[in-house]
């Protein structure tokens, strides 16, 4: 495991995932999805014959899905002052966050990237559509080098906060790998019950 999906993995064990859900005001924080201790530690991996080659470590500035209409800017992500995790803004201009603890899009792990489902008054989150994508959707992220990595889905979950997969998403992976994160499920108040992951593939022509 890297340093940087190590360090995800540990933080995310230790004090879950907040995963960009605001439902109501805007003033109102958005939703935890609880994580669990794996029951074993993560085996070493390695690559799958046919794996696109890993990318060098830059930071995401923007991410594009076609199949949905997400074209945003991508914002970074770190820990609040009381360790939780910290979503993008409640703007009216919603952006998509990178978890800066997690590879990033391309390096071999899995990189984290979360978004708002809603945004209290300004209306639908920049991950709205995000539980519409099926597996072989391609995922662009533009990275800081002016590089693109390019992905296709190859797995949609929704899943309840209380059953959150942190292995599965945090977990040790011997190739590059994306997740993007937000709410689902039904809204009580201002809470969504669920978790819509994506996860994503880097493609043998991954880089341009």
């Amino acid at each position: 495991m890297s340093p940087y999906s190590r360090r995800a993995f540990l933080t995310a064990v230790g004090i879950g995932l907040l995963a960009g859900c605001a439902g109501g005001d805007p003033a109102d924080r958005a939703d935890g999805a609880a994580s669990t201790m794996p029951s074993a530690p993560l085996p070493s991996a390695t690559p799958p014959a046919g794996a696109a080659r890993p990318l060098e470590r830059s930071a995401p500035v923007a991410l594009r899905i076609p199949a949905i209409g997400v074209d945003t800017p991508v914002v970074r992500l770190g820990l609040q002052a009381d360790g939780s995790v910290e979503v993008p803004a409640v703007t009216a201009d919603d952006r998509a966050g990178w978890y800066r603890y997690s590879p990033t899009p391309g390096q071999t792990g899995p990189s984290v990237l979360l978004g708002h489902v809603t945004v209290g008054k300004y209306g639908d989150g920049v991950f709205r559509r995000l539980d519409r994508l099926r597996p072989g959707d391609g995922i662009t992220a533009r990275l800081e080098n002016g590089t693109t990595a390019e992905f296709a889905v190859t797995a949609v979950r929704t899943v309840g906060k209380k059953e959150f997969p942190t292995t599965d998403v945090y977990g040790n992976v011997a190739r590059p790998e994306l997740r993007l994160i937000t709410c689902g499920g039904p809204l009580t108040g201002d809470e969504y019950r669920d978790n819509v992951i994506v996860f994503a593939v880097l493609t043998p022509a991954g880089e341009r």
